[in-house]
């Protein structure tokens, strides 16, 4: 189904461009007995007049039709509804907390010692 959507988009896209690489391939035919002003050198057309009005025909082919010559046309709106999956964040323990040993003491009087600490001076 994708393949045929895109072969679809491509044609439409490569359509108007149609005429400009016909012009290309065909250049020395489109110069020689196409153009309109072969007869006039100094213009250098080289069958760009040629080129113009295939243009034009592409133009308006795709042009829309005018307001008087509107056709019904079916308006078709696709509604596609998804279920929204929730999900729940579950709390994930990785260790368990240890119990502290009530027996341990802390020794180190002098994280709290309020007093500032002198270096010994010697006396010569």
């Amino acid at each position: 189904m994708k393949k045929i959507i895109f072969i679809i988009v491509l044609i439409m896209l490569v359509k108007p461009i149609l005429p400009v690489l016909e012009y290309v391939v065909n250049y020395e035919y489109i110069s020689k007995v196409l153009c309109i002003n072969k007869d006039k050198p100094k213009m250098q057309c080289n069958g760009k007049c040629h080129l113009m009005k295939e243009l034009a025909k592409a133009s308006d082919a795709e042009k829309p039709l005018s307001s008087d010559k509107k056709g019904t046309s079916l308006i078709l709106d696709v509604l596609i509804f998804e279920e929204i999956k929730s999900f729940v964040i579950v709390p994930v323990c990785f260790g368990t907390k240890e119990k502290i040993n009530p027996y341990y003491s802390n020794l180190y009087f002098h994280l709290n010692s309020t007093s500032v600490f002198h270096p010994p001076t010697f006396i010569s």
